[in-house]
Parts: C-alpha cells; sequence; structure tokens
C-alpha cells in the first residue's frame, strides 16, 4: 500500500489524483537524501496503488524546487568515497525510472525556481504546466559536474531537440517560461494563481479516462525509445490488442452505440 502521509513531502489525494510537493518553501523546496529516496519508494509503490490513477507535482511557496540542498547533500558528497558517490548517484536515477515506470500520468506543476534535481523531476513528468514566473535549469556544470544527470542527456533531448539541450546542459542556464512553451517542454503557461487548478484540472480529466489505457500508453512512450519503428508497430498491436480486451473498451463502443457520454472504469 502506498504511503498517503510521507515524511519528506507532502501529499494529498481526492478523486484519484495524488498532488504531491516539496515540504521546505523558506528554502525553496531543495531535496534532501530522505526526501530523494522517499519520493523514490513512492513512486515505486504507485505502480500497485488502486486509489492513485494521475498525480500532480506542485510548487509549494512560489517555488517547485531549488535541486539538491546544497548543506545537506553537495557539502556531504564532497567528502563520500567512490562507492558512497555512486550509490547516490544510482539513487537519484532511481527517482526518474520509479516517475517513468509508476504507470500513472504525472503532471509537474511549475512556478518560481524549478533548478538541478527539480528540473529534473519536471523533465521526467509526462505534462509540465509552468506560471510566467517558471525559470529551469540544468545547473549541474555550474558546480562543476557533468549535464548528464539522472538521464537528462537521454530525455531532455527527446522534449526540446538535440541543439536546445546540448545549451541547456553545457552553460547551466535558466530556460524562460516562454523559451519552456515554445521548445515543447511546457505544455502550457498560466498564470500563477490558476497554476494548480489547471494541473489538476488535466489530472481529473485523464482520470476520467481509460485508465488502464493511459497506463499501456505511459509503458509504450517510455519502451519505444529503445525500439525500431518495425519494434514499435509490433509493440503497440499488442497493447492495442490487450486493451481491446478490456471492459472500458467495450463500455465506450456501447456508449457511442447509444449516444451517450462513457464512463470508465479502468478495467
Amino acid at each position: 500500500m502506498i504511503n498517503m502521509e510521507p515524511k519528506h513531502f507532502l501529499c494529498a489525494v481526492n478523486d484519484g489524483v495524488a498532488t504531491i510537493s516539496l515540504d521546505h518553501p523558506e528554502r525553496k523546496n531543495p531535496l534532501s537524501f530522505d526526501s530523494y529516496a522517499e519520493l523514490r519508494d513512492w513512486f515505486r509503490a504507485l505502480v500497485y496503488c488502486e486509489d492513485v490513477k494521475a498525480v500532480v507535482f506542485a510548487p509549494n511557496g512560489g517555488n517547485f524546487s531549488s535541486g539538491g540542498d546544497v548543506h545537506d547533500i553537495i557539502g556531504p558528497l564532497t567528502r563520500m568515497s567512490m562507492k558512497e558517490l555512486l550509490e547516490f548517484t544510482r539513487m537519484t536515477g532511481d527517482l526518474v525510472k520509479a516517475i517513468v515506470n509508476c504507470g500513472k500520468p504525472v503532471i509537474a506543476a511549475i512556478d518560481g525556481v524549478c533548478v538541478g534535481a527539480g528540473a529534473i523531476i519536471a523533465m521526467a513528468s509526462d505534462l509540465r504546466i509552468a506560471t510566467p514566473e517558471a525559470k529551469t535549469a540544468f545547473l549541474f556544470t555550474r558546480v562543476g559536474l557533468a549535464g548528464c544527470d539522472m538521464g537528462a542527456c537521454a530525455i531532455l533531448p527527446r522534449i526540446i531537440g538535440q541543439g536546445r539541450a546540448a545549451e541547456l546542459l553545457y552553460t547551466g542556464r535558466s530556460m524562460s517560461a516562454e523559451e519552456g512553451a515554445n521548445w515543447g517542454f511546457h505544455n502550457k503557461v498560466v498564470p500563477a494563481d490558476k497554476l494548480l487548478e489547471e494541473a489538476q484540472a488535466w489530472a481529473v480529466r485523464i482520470v476520467a479516462g481509460p485508465n488502464f489505457g493511459h497506463m499501456m500508453t505511459k509503458t509504450m512512450l517510455a519502451q519505444e525509445w529503445s525500439m525500431s519503428i518495425e519494434q514499435a508497430i509490433e509493440a503497440e498491436a499488442q497493447a492495442q490488442a490487450i486493451c481491446m480486451q478490456t471492459a472500458d473498451f467495450t463500455r465506450a463502443y456501447e456508449a457511442f452505440v447509444n449516444k451517450e457520454k462513457p464512463l470508465f472504469e479502468g478495467d
């Protein structure tokens, strides 16, 4: 069973939508060792949770996340052994894997600062809605590291293109909300006072759809990155044949015949 009362981030579930956010607005919501691990475990458990059908990763206090905490994470990393460092970097990568493989659509609602690992969480989400004040930056080179962190060199170019991704990953500069929208990183830009309302409305709309079908869509979006076109077409044929055996497919047909709106139940 998924933990609806985590210790290191906020979580509320209503009508199948889990709204989560980091819980240190006074410091622009940095990630700690504990919050990384708990988020990883929470998204892993989400695969088996029938009560949650979509996730909104929300800001808190006007900011999304300032990334890894300078004092709680970056300082201790400078004193770790290679083995300990690899354990940490694999753990942070496992958070991205958990988001991608959780089986539920994830919407990032981005406001204010969204940098470092915070930008990675937004990148790993399925959909991104931002405010005009959102500033997204992959800061890794700014702290003497490579831009290839937590899957950034694999995922970001697929969203905004190789050249644009290379610019952001080499320079560490901020991507404005306008750039993000023009480049396809943000699906929509809305005023700050409408952000959470809009993100949750998108989530509610998704939850009202065929949730087994959504799970298959998310699975195929992730798996087809490493497939040839021929393999992808065959994989989608199999996925669609499976969905055609669901009761939701039959309900949709019967509703169409009766000129009604289908009511999906996810089975």
